[in-house]
């Protein structure tokens, strides 16, 4: 159960992905994970796999995989994404986002990292003609 955001405040999560994908071809996801148990990088890549990986035409997906109970966050870009956005983009923007958990900020900590996330995509990947829809914009939980 989640107990770090209340329902506002997912559906504030869900609609920042949605602005933050109507600028790109890019696809955002957030997970959070309730699990305690295991290696944390091990359980992201694992969602990132079934959630995201080899989802999307351009292999432009994003997953957020948050822990709050460990404040324990993973940032896992498609081959797509990872390809051209700098990984000390990835870097500062984890490091923003551990120090708004570690002050209990997590609703902030993730819209403002989906947002900015979504100005990022749309760099490398501005949409031309349609834009479906390739993923689920809702959060999901395990």
């Amino acid at each position: 159960m989640n107990t770090y955001l209340t329902e506002y405040q997912m559906a504030s999560l869900v609609e920042a992905i949605q602005t933050a994908e109507n600028n790109s071809t890019g696809e955002i996801r957030i997970h959070i994970d309730s699990n305690t148990e295991g290696n944390n990088a091990e359980i992201a890549f694992e969602v990132f796999k079934r959630l995201c990986k080899d989802k999307t035409a351009e292999r432009n997906a994003v997953l957020f995989h948050a822990n709050f109970e460990q404040q324990y966050l993973t940032i896992i870009g498609d081959e797509g994404i990872h390809q051209k956005v700098h990984q000390s983009f990835w870097n500062a923007m984890h490091d923003r986002i551990t120090r708004e958990f570690s002050a209990g900020n997590y609703h902030d900590g993730l819209r403002n990292a989906v947002l900015e996330t979504g100005l990022e995509l749309k760099k490398y990947f501005p949409i031309s003609g349609e834009n479906p829809n390739e993923l689920p914009n809702e959060i999901t939980f395990s």
